[in-house]
């Protein structure tokens, strides 16, 4: 039997914007369609509320990302939250091995439940702000979504990830080395990883000014 070690393999950041890119534009002329058929009656929101809402709405997305880590097994010490907008993500980092199961169901959290499911919801009750915000997340959805059908090709591993935000190692005696996943890069393998908790949450200078930017263009539309 082969010794397990870590696959570890990186995000294609450029990929993985031109999907999100897609799906943004699908959701939209989605809501379009539904709209000219008359399904959804209220088409108007505030654009400054937009703003406002749409970083803690990104954050409830890594939130539900821990939740579904530590309610299929995963200890919340071992959990880590980040902004790292330069690199153009939000991430919660689960820096343990997990099962495959729980990474498989932890990916598709913020997808279904605010992302379709809150979709369905603004429809139903005609709330356009809930719609436009689902739109957002689920076109942020597109790291999470090439994940789970990348990892879900491969049938026994443990998952983890560490100290690079955009990366993560598969735990398995498989050779993955040759294994080509979608929107996915293999960098090379590792019998440990460095899994350092300095802190619970890490966020960039640059995302602290992105964040001012957003919140005073929010401001910006709704009073001026």
């Amino acid at each position: 039997m082969k010794n397990k070690k870590y696959y570890l393999f990186k995000m294609n950041m450029k990929m993985l914007n031109i999907i999100s890119l897609l799906l943004f534009a699908f959701m939209l002329i989605l809501t379009l369609v539904l709209y000219y058929f008359k399904v959804i009656h209220n088409p108007y929101y505030s654009t400054g509320l937009i703003f406002i809402l749409m970083i803690p709405y990104l954050v409830l997305h890594e939130l539900l990302h821990s939740l579904a880590y530590v309610l299929h097994g995963a200890d919340f010490k071992n959990i880590t939250y980040g902004a790292h907008l330069e690199q153009g993500i939000l991430c919660c980092l689960c820096k343990q091995n997990i099962s495959r199961n729980n990474i498989l169901i932890s990916l598709m959290y913020p997808f279904i439940f605010i992302g379709v499911f809150t979709y369905v919801i603004g429809i139903i009750f005609d709330i356009p702000i809930l719609i436009a915000l689902s739109v957002i997340n689920i076109s942020g959805c597109s790291g999470d979504l090439m994940m789970y059908y990348a990892l879900r090709k491969i049938k026994n591993f443990e998952y983890s990830e560490y100290d690079d935000p955009i990366a993560f190692g598969l735990y398995t005696d498989e050779d993955l080395s040759k294994k080509k996943l979608f929107a996915l890069d293999y960098v090379g393998s590792r019998k440990e990883l460095d899994r350092t908790i300095t802190k619970k949450v890490t966020i960039s200078k640059v995302s602290i000014i992105l964040f001012i930017v957003i919140i005073l263009i929010g401001l910006f539309y709704m009073f001026v």
